[in-house]
């Protein structure tokens, strides 16, 4: 549609530029100078000087100023006809130019609308659909300004810098998200080694290992996880895998145990509990299954439906809450996690977009937007910046 309100726009300024020179008629032909009239009065002027200087006598001045007023009646006389003659004359050839230049206007714009229409039939591609800018720019650009194309500066910038910790850390979900989980494994663990530990970074590496290894909780991603526990004892992550690990050693109850105690612990809008539902729902029907009946000191989570269900009116009531207030950052980012565990990222950006617009004069609580944006791999907006200061 806006391919066509360009060629409108663009057919318009043809025309316009065609039928400018036709808005104006033919100037009337300036009169011309009445020449024997002139004589006439210069007569009648030079026949007062003689008299005044007495060259003539007063008779003679009488009979010269009467012939030469007379003569001067009758030219005048002679240039009104004239005038009148040529007037009419005028305006009879002023209608074949009136008609005419109505005649081209329509004519051009006929051929220019007919022209261009045939034109862009005959070369163009009405039917092709739309394509989007991105790609289109992708394809313009040769993929200079893509997301790929970002992560590739990113990785080359690395590779030339290896000690920039921010940059590993950055980079790291990328791989996630891309299913590299060995160079996000390599990542995590040069951002815990530049910039310092802390539970989640150890968390994040150690669920790294696990991916790397099909989701197998070795040592070495135990060993992560433990040294998470250590700096922050609720940290969801780390207590999670925790329990996956027991879970893998065939220790059910312990698993059961750390599940539970994580679903004590989490708080109303926490959208992971789902997952940790769903893991401490398996290992009490594989317990079931195998005759044991595990400890019960938490009750049976809701069935998966009345969890969806009770989650949607959770991040219902948390959205309307941050309308009301957008000044609460936290609040922000567990709005787009839980958006994201649901699967509907295009709220997730929205949000993201609502509060940037909220906290746009709090420049720390931007800062920490990003980073829980990041923590959920939501990071072109984050490569982009390291880029720019690359």
């Amino acid at each position: 549609m806006s391919l066509w309100i360009v060629f409108a726009l663009m057919t318009g300024g043809a025309l316009f530029a065609v039928l400018w020179p036709f808005r104006r008629g033919s100037a009337p032909a300036p009169a011309e100078i009445d020449k024997d009239g002139a004589v006439y009065r210069d007569q009648l002027r030079e026949i007062e000087r003689d008299l005044a200087a007495g060259s003539i006598g007063a008779s003679e001045a009488e009979a010269a100023r009467i012939e030469v007023s007379r003569r001067l009646l009758a030219a005048d006389q002679a240039e009104t006809g004239r005038m009148r003659e040529e007037q009419t004359k005028r305006e009879a050839v002023q209608k074949n130019p009136v008609r005419n230049r109505q005649l081209s206007a329509a004519v051009a714009v006929i051929v220019l609308t007919v022209g261009a229409g045939s034109l862009y039939l005959v070369l163009g591609s009405p039917d092709l659909p739309g394509q989007p800018l991105a790609s289109r720019l992708d394809e313009t650009h040769g993929d200079a300004n893509s997301i790929h194309a970002l992560f590739a500066r990113v990785e080359a910038h690395l590779e030339q810098h290896p000690e920039d910790g921010r940059g590993w850390e950055v980079i790291a979900p990328v791989y996630m998200r891309l299913g590299r989980y060995q160079d996000a494994a390599k990542a995590r663990a040069n951002a815990l080694r530049l910039l310092g530990p802390t539970a989640q970074r150890e968390a994040d590496l150690g669920q790294a290992l696990v991916a790397s290894d099909n989701g197998t909780v070795t040592a070495k991603a135990k060993e992560a996880f433990d040294e998470a526990i250590q700096l922050d004892a609720s940290n969801v992550t780390a207590r999670f895998y925790q329990g996956l690990a027991a879970e893998q050693d065939g220790r059910r109850e312990d698993a059961a145990r750390i599940w539970r105690a994580l679903l004590a612990e989490a708080p109303a809008e926490a959208q992971w509990a789902s997952i940790v539902s769903e893991a401490l729902a398996r290992v009490e029907s594989s317990s079931a299954a195998d005759g044991t009946t595990p400890s019960a000191d938490v009750p049976t989570p809701p069935s998966e439906r009345a969890q969806e269900q009770m989650i949607r009116g959770m991040v219902e009531r948390l959205a309307a809450r941050l309308q009301q207030d957008g000044s609460d950052v936290d609040g922000w980012i567990r709005l787009v996690r839980s958006y994201m565990v649901l699967g509907e990222r295009e709220k997730a950006h929205a949000a993201i977009t609502d509060a940037r617009r909220a906290l746009k004069d709090e420049p720390e609580k931007l800062r920490r937007l990003d980073d829980g944006a990041k923590s959920l791999g939501i990071t072109y907006l984050l490569v982009h910046r390291s880029l720019m200061q690359a």
